[in-house]
């Protein structure tokens, strides 16, 4: 394997962007003060404090250390970008103090178990969410180090690790185990790297090897709990083979991404190619086969799941908030263990799209799941609403975001030895390794870039060029740079002086998209792409019957505005919308209705509903 990548930290990254900077801010005034009140308001944050008995309220919930663990990591994070911030620094100081305080003498720490059914630990790994627990806690921890260079959550994260281990492993009297929500594997790697302690790795590579074998642990566990599971349920938790046998992405499309992400944080920390290609075969399953045009992952909400090849119904779609952000942080991950830009363009695709369509642009209001198409705002899909809400009792989306957002920037860039690259050309500065530069321009809604060194020294600069630029050119201190890029990054090597500038120009072309006609749900419909946004209608602008206009796509589309969007490019086209000659009927014959020519605005998909109620069309019916 090739020296990996790894991504610069995004306290190094200051962005000055029109679209990430925005969401960075409002999540910290925002949606983690917001979070934090419903996790007070619920009593997930009072359950830390081990108070709660039988028949009093707000009984602790399997999963809710997870949620709180998030906001934690969230609010440790966004103090790592406002250092100054003593409000937040006490406030987020006092709660981990409560949380280390739950925490009992053999390392265990969760408030579930501990309070509620304490004779149950590590009883029903299949259905219950401990180990997934302990990973988000794991996360929060390693963060508030970072941030705070304090190591009191820290080592109370590695007593628990230190515990897991006495339970699970192939030693005699351990159980051969592993989670049913994964999400620790990748939390074990963080907390190796924090630590410099190969034991958690160990125990990472443990979980991921041990996933699947025969004889299966969870057919047996289920065995024991006298409960019934079948093939569809190992399916489901991505246990049915080992998974370096397995090819397709199947079952919960979160806890799928989840295990891919710390398999491949495994393979780049041991140097496993068996383990990196299968990583390479998963995410070729979904970003080709199932995965929807804005990056959203899971076809239906029968379990939150994906389904089989080319099956992404628009009105239905589950494309849970979550499984977004983890395909994001799954592409990132096999983009800095590969070098190759194929990833790094569906991270970006998956960020500029199904990752911020989840969250209001105030950020207090969320999309569980993130459907294509809506005939009326207030159409239910199960518990998942078209409208969004400013919380759910399954609250791992709103609390996500607490944490992925103060990472955007992490995401612009990565490095190595001797290199800095650029995924994404946000405005902004970056410092990493001595090496300082400045972005300038408007991307994503301009595809002009200008690179200027802020400091002097020999390092290779690379710069994505993304597959859907059609052309593109650079200048180097105002002369024509004639090299071509190489697996999609244009890299220059040389001895940088502060002050040069490259400048680069990426046409931002308005593309229209068809899909392969094996997706029978977008047969005869074309999408509306600009640069690697995803363009939707609302009937906001474009009047009640989105999805039944007719969008023509051989026609001239332009840019223009949309009313309560400034700044923000709209797609501005025209269509036809057809009479109603149904006469009230249900169906009818021999009527053909008339067509009339209109207007049509479509704006960013990440953007819709966010002024008001609204029906949604992205994929539009074309002739």
């Amino acid at each position: 394997m090739q020296q990996s990548f790894f991504p610069v930290d995004p306290t190094a990254v200051h962005l000055s962007d029109p679209v990430f900077t925005a969401r960075i801010e409002s999540c910290h005034n925002t949606t983690i003060p917001s979070s934090v009140a419903k996790c007070r308001e619920t009593g997930r944050i009072d359950s830390f404090r081990l108070a709660w008995r039988e028949g009093m309220p707000k009984r602790p919930h399997i999963f809710w250390d997870s949620d709180f663990a998030k906001v934690l990591e969230g609010m440790a994070l966004a103090l790592a970008q406002n250092p100054g911030d003593k409000t937040l620094a006490d406030e987020l100081d006092s709660y981990v103090d409560l949380v280390i305080s739950a925490q009992q003498p053999d390392g265990y720490l969760n408030t579930y178990f501990t309070q509620v059914e304490p004779d149950k630990r590590w009883s029903n790994i299949f259905e219950w969410h401990e180990l997934y627990c302990a990973g988000h806690l794991m996360e929060a921890a390693v963060a508030h180090f970072r941030a705070t260079g304090s190591r009191k959550f820290l080592d109370a994260l590695c007593r628990y690790a230190d515990c897991i281990a006495t339970v699970f492993g192939t030693e005699p009297g351990k159980l051969h185990g592993y989670p049913g929500h994964e999400e620790i594997e990748l939390a074990l790697c963080k907390l190796a790297d924090a630590t410099g302690e190969k034991k958690y790795l160990d125990l990472a590579k443990y979980f991921i090897d041990e996933r699947g074998k025969k004889p299966n642990f969870f057919l047996e566990e289920a065995e024991r709990n006298k409960t019934w599971l079948d093939e569809s349920g190992l399916r489901n938790r991505q246990a049915h083979i080992p998974v370096r046998e397995q090819s397709d992405a199947v079952g919960h499309s979160v806890r799928a991404l989840y295990l891919y992400i710390g398999m491949t944080d495994v393979a780049m920390r041991t140097g496993d190619a068996s383990l990196l290609d299968a990583c390479r075969k998963l995410f070729e399953s979904v970003a080709e086969k199932r995965m929807y045009l804005i990056g959203g992952c899971g076809s239906t909400a029968i379990g939150e799941a994906f389904t089989t090849d080319y099956d992404l119904p628009n009105d239905t779609a589950y494309a849970e908030s979550c499984a977004s952000m983890a395909f994001a942080q799954f592409a990132r991950r096999m983009a800095d263990a590969t070098g190759e830009a194929q990833y790094a363009d569906a991270m970006e695709l998956s960020l500029y799209n199904g990752c911020l369509s989840g969250i209001s642009l105030e950020g207090d209001r969320f999309f569980y799941a993130n459907m294509l198409t809506v005939d009326d705002a207030s159409f239910l899909h199960g518990h998942v609403t078209a409208e969004r809400q400013p919380w759910f009792d399954c609250s791992c989306c709103p609390t996500s975001y607490c944490r992925f957002l103060p990472q955007l920037g992490g995401f612009a860039w990565s490095q190595r030895s001797g290199e800095l690259r650029c995924n994404i050309p946000a405005a902004g500065t970056v410092s990493c390794n001595g090496m300082q530069i400045r972005v300038t321009g408007g991307y994503p809604y301009n595809g002009n870039a200008t690179f200027e060194c802020l400091s002097s020294g020999t390092f290779t600069l690379s710069i994505r060029i993304p597959a859907w630029c059609r052309n593109w050119s650079a200048k180097l201190n105002g002369k024509t740079v004639e090299q071509q890029p190489e697996n999609g990054y244009l890299s220059l090597s040389r001895e940088w002086k502060a002050g040069d500038k490259l400048e680069l120009a990426l046409e931002l072309a308005i593309d229209v998209v068809r899909a392969n006609p094996r997706v029978t749900a977008d047969a005869g419909k074309i999408a509306l792409m600009h640069g690697p946004l995803v363009y939707a209608l609302e009937s906001i602008d474009n009047g009640p019957g989105v999805n039944a206009l007719i969008v023509p796509a051989d026609q001239t589309f332009s840019l223009g505005e949309a009313k309560g969007l400034a700044g923000v490019p709209a797609i501005i086209g025209e269509a036809w919308r057809e009479t109603d000659v149904s006469n009230g009927e249900l169906y009818f014959r021999n009527r053909k209705p008339a067509r009339e020519k209109v207007r049509i605005t479509a704006i960013p998909y990440a953007l819709w509903q966010n002024r008001g109620k609204s029906e949604l069309a992205t994929w539009l019916r074309s002739n």
